[in-house]
């Protein structure tokens, strides 16, 4: 079964840029587009008149102007829409699970699909079981760019960075443009030195050469799988976000992860990620890994 591109929306400028992104998206990897409008009837208890018939015709209508968008931009792309009856949080997260990606829309410097921070848009990319990625409103022209390259944040060991390095090797690939590879690396606490850890750190020649090894070995199963993409790496120390983010300040997409598992109060998304999600002018692909 093919896995679409799936996108979701609520009928503001940044769901509709959303749109725009994943209906590129769509085409470039010759897959299907399913926008989805999560909307659920809940009748209030307080004397508020409500009309359900408007209220669902109000939801239909967004749907309607996301697939006008799209036949305008892009015939002959196959695309499906629909209202998912339930939460914005349960019905993205769901369709995330069926989908190659899932595309939400962001302001940037701000909210996530409306909200960020403790709301839906940071649940969504907190729990999804696939990639998702964000989609700033601003600069249009900048977002639907194809000229910059796919920037991609590589942390741990090769087993660790797997889904993301995968994902980022295919998104240059289909693209057609180079690979920016980054790691980013901060002195260890004085309590984690060994005998062992310095004997390694001395056979690399360095903490940096050390560094730069355990990038190549990440990269080199996906250099083999990959061969026409051009692979550039760069290793520096310093905070990952802040590191990401001149690496990808011409970049027409970026890369990070985030762990799959939940954290004991709540979800996270990691620093690096909520750095970049908030200050990345082009679109941030947050995909899971073990």
């Amino acid at each position: 079964m093919t896995r679409p591109v799936v996108v979701g929306v609520d009928g503001s400028p940044e769901s509709l840029a959303a749109v725009d992104w994943a209906a590129e998206e769509a085409q470039l990897r010759g897959l299907p587009l399913h926008i989805v409008h999560a909307w659920l009837w809940q009748p209030l208890d307080i004397p508020v008149l409500q009309n359900r018939e408007a209220e669902e015709e109000s939801a239909r209508a967004v749907l309607r102007e996301a697939e006008a968008r799209v036949a305008q931009r892009h015939t002959g792309l196959d695309v499906t829409a629909r209202i998912a009856p339930d939460t914005a949080v349960a019905a993205l997260v769901s369709e995330a699970r069926r989908s190659a990606l899932l595309c939400l829309g962001t302001r940037g410097h701000g909210a996530l699909l409306g909200f960020l921070l403790g709301s839906y848009g940071q649940q969504v990319i907190a729990t999804a079981s696939g990639p998702v990625v964000s989609v700033r409103a601003e600069d249009d022209e900048h977002l639907l760019s194809r000229s910059g390259d796919v920037v991609v944040g590589q942390q741990g060991s090769a087993e660790d960075s797997a889904e993301v390095l995968g994902f980022a090797f295919e998104a240059a690939a289909v693209r057609g443009v180079p690979l920016r590879a980054v790691r980013a690396w901060s002195l260890p606490p004085v309590y984690t030195w060994s005998p062992g850890s310095l004997a390694m750190i001395d056979d690399a020649g360095g903490l940096e050469p050390l560094e730069r090894k355990a990038l190549q070995e990440a990269l080199a199963p996906w250099r083999e799988r990959f061969p026409d993409v051009e692979v550039t790496e760069h290793v520096e120390i310093g905070s990952a976000g802040q590191v990401l983010l001149d690496q990808a300040a011409s970049a027409q997409l970026l890369v990070v992860g985030r762990r799959a598992r939940r954290a004991p109060i709540g979800t996270r998304i990691g620093s690096a990620a909520h750095a970049v999600l908030h200050h990345a002018r082009c679109p941030v692909a947050v995909v899971p890994h073990s």
